[in-house]
């Protein structure tokens, strides 16, 4: 089903999961496309056709019930389910991402992080020992992961996402600012911190030139 899904759809779900967790939260049990599109900044017809992709949630006359399209939207997303996680980089953004608790809280588990550099190979981030990443391989051979994050500087990262997938990851979160390439049968993300901050920039400078600044 997810070869047929527009990408588009599967990156606006995450924002429904979120506004439906919120929801939850205030104790509201049902809510409908209507007052979703006024709260989240979307055409009601469009929120109904991103949900129909997935089958019929609501009720005519009704809405959706709050508890159940946020289950329905956790399976789809696989969060229903809990991933072991090994980061690539005991950087800033590595040792950030090893100290973020929300990860747990939503099925992830970072077990463990990696590097290179001989200065930070056997030091500790968040009660954690970082391990040289000449042991991969056989590290790999022995656990169970399901994600691995890279956050290495932009030289290595295709390095790094070739070397994982050589060992038999599957998903790749890659944070380094370069994207990367994989083989059909691995599911990357390529995030650019940057970008958001560009878009802004942009927003930023229409408004001043909007208000004659």
């Amino acid at each position: 089903m997810s070869e047929k899904i527009s990408p588009a759809v599967i990156r606006r779900l995450p924002k429904y999961y979120r506004y439906l967790e919120e929801l939850e939260g205030k104790g509201i049990d049902k809510i409908s496309s209507s007052q979703m599109s006024l709260e989240m900044g979307l055409n009601a017809s469009q929120i109904r056709r991103d949900l129909n992709c997935f089958g019929g949630f609501g009720q005519q006359g009704y809405g959706y019930s709050v508890e159940k399209l946020k289950k329905e939207i956790a399976h789809i997303l696989g969060l229903d389910q809990r991933y072991n996680v090994i980061i690539i980089g005991a950087g800033r953004i590595g040792q950030a991402l090893m100290g973020y608790k929300n990860f747990m809280l939503e099925g992830f588990n970072v077990v463990d992080i990696f590097d290179n550099d001989p200065f930070k190979v056997g030091t500790e981030i968040e009660g954690r020992e970082v391990q040289n990443i000449s042991m991969l391989d056989s590290y790999l051979r022995d656990k169970n992961i399901d994600i691995a994050i890279i956050c290495t500087p932009k030289e290595y990262a295709q390095q790094s996402a070739d070397l994982l997938v050589s060992f038999g990851i599957k998903a790749i979160w890659n944070f380094a600012p370069a994207d990367v390439a994989v083989r059909r049968g691995v599911a990357v993300e390529n995030v650019h911190l940057s970008d958001s901050l560009y878009v802004l920039s942009y927003k930023l400078k229409e408004k001043i030139k909007g208000t004659g600044i």
